[in-house]
């Protein structure tokens, strides 16, 4: 008798693979995290908001946004990208912050004027104030996307490599927007001081 092979029957439901299954961090991670983004990234944030147009008296509020942001979503941040995400954040906190202060209508700079800084002379402090002021005019007649590429490299120091990472732009495009945004700080200054 000849061999017979055996059939096996064709399985219409495939056995379906299940992904693998997203590993969550513990807890502790998670806040160990999320405290040492915000220990040693907090002045970062708080600079940048200032400097993207967010008064000094609602800059706190707005940084405790940027970190309320991270907390909700530090599982979405990749490792060594931090600083792009928080800059990100934060720009798009500025934007808010400065249209709710927009639809107000009004802003508190004589409050600020009256806080003391106890620490410096008088005239320090003047000299402070007014050159503070100054960078502040001249930082809010930029354009948005000029006005963060030169805050990043011409405040903050940062590379045009790490500005591209950062803002997720060619580097041709962080170039051309840091020669026009030095053009445009230069015209504003030279305004500034024709005015005098």
């Amino acid at each position: 008798m000849p061999h017979e092979q055996v059939r096996q029957p064709i399985d219409p439901q495939p056995q379906r693979v299940d992904p693998q299954p997203v590993v969550q961090a513990p807890p502790e991670a998670s806040e160990a995290r999320l405290r040492q983004l915000f220990d040693t990234q907090f002045d970062f944030v708080w600079r940048s908001l200032r400097r993207l147009g967010v008064p000094e008296l609602t800059v706190d509020d707005a940084t405790q946004e940027v970190f309320l942001v991270v907390s909700r979503r530090l599982g979405d941040i990749e490792a060594g990208r931090e600083r792009s995400f928080l800059f990100a954040t934060a720009l798009r906190v500025a934007s808010t912050t400065r249209r709710a202060i927009g639809r107000r209508g009004h802003h508190d700079d004589e409050a600020v004027d009256s806080l003391v800084d106890h620490s410096p002379g008088p005239d320090e402090v003047a000299d402070r104030q007014r050159a503070r002021a100054v960078l502040d005019r001249v930082l809010e007649s930029m354009e948005l996307d000029l006005r963060a590429v030169f805050v990043l490299y011409e405040l903050e120091e940062m590379t045009m490599a790490e500005i591209a990472a950062t803002l997720e732009l060619p580097p041709g495009t962080v170039a051309s927007r840091l020669r026009r945004a030095r053009e445009a700080f230069q015209a504003t200054v030279a305004r500034l001081r024709g005015a005098r």
